[in-house]
């Protein structure tokens, strides 16, 4: 998804460029989705405010949008052009950055945040969860997902020399590592780390699970789809965590 700190000017001309991918596949989007609901409940009367924060041409808030009926989502974004390809799908979309009180919501006013493939595009992560966290009310939840740097298939690419998938050197092209797209990653984690770092940030892990990645090659998919049974060794970290 679209980052929302405000990068420098060559990432922001990166990320405005339609043609640069967003998302890791609608398995990803419909588990994170399913973690969702199953925190908030069915919607009554009292809806969630649920934001999607970096929530870019608003793919994950679409394919959410049925196991989240009754609930308000609202689309988060820096990019202006990101947002207007995002209310095609989203009712309440704002501009909003993640650093220095940038989101325009009060604190405490959301009960859940979407961070669907954000954190490993941000240049400051740290201040980030500190602004989710103020949006946030007390108890509220956060469904996080990134790109799992300890991958099965990293794992075996390092043993040979190899650059991690995911992992990039350059926003102009791939080096030294298998696959043809340039998405613009700053930063991977590993499920140990992310743990640490959203404890670290005022937050108390729930769950980790993991899923799948479309750009697995079609004869390995059936593995990737089997590694999720251990998330730390999937293609994607699905991470439910609450504000405490």
């Amino acid at each position: 998804m679209s980052t929302t700190d405000t990068p420098p000017a060559g990432l922001r001309d990166f990320y405005e460029d339609p043609a640069v991918p967003v998302a890791s596949g609608d398995a990803r989007s419909l588990r994170q989705a399913r973690m969702l609901a199953d925190a908030l409940g069915p919607a009554g009367g009292s809806p969630a405010v649920v934001l999607d924060v970096g929530c870019g041409d608003g793919t994950a808030a679409r394919t959410a949008a049925p196991l989240l009926a009754g609930h308000r989502v609202i689309g988060v974004d820096w990019s202006q052009d990101a947002l207007r390809r995002a209310r095609t799908h989203l009712t309440d979309v704002v501009r909003g950055e993640l650093t220095d009180g940038g989101l325009p919501l009060a604190s405490g006013s959301a009960d859940a945040v979407l961070f669907s493939e954000v954190i490993e595009h941000l240049v400051d992560p740290d201040s980030a969860l500190d602004e989710l966290r103020r949006v946030l009310r007390p108890g509220g939840h956060l469904m996080l997902s990134t790109p799992n740097l300890a991958a099965w298939y990293n794992r075996a690419l390092l043993l040979a020399g190899v650059q991690p998938v995911f992992s990039e050197v350059s926003l102009r092209g791939i080096h030294g590592r298998p696959g043809t797209e340039v998405v613009g990653h700053l930063r991977l984690y590993t499920a140990r780390a992310l743990r640490e770092f959203l404890t670290a940030s005022g937050f108390r892990v729930v769950r980790v699970a993991g899923a799948p990645f479309h750009g697995v090659p079609r004869p390995l998919r059936a593995l990737d789809r089997l590694a999720c049974v251990r998330p730390s060794a999937a293609s994607i970290l699905l991470v439910h965590a609450v504000r405490t």
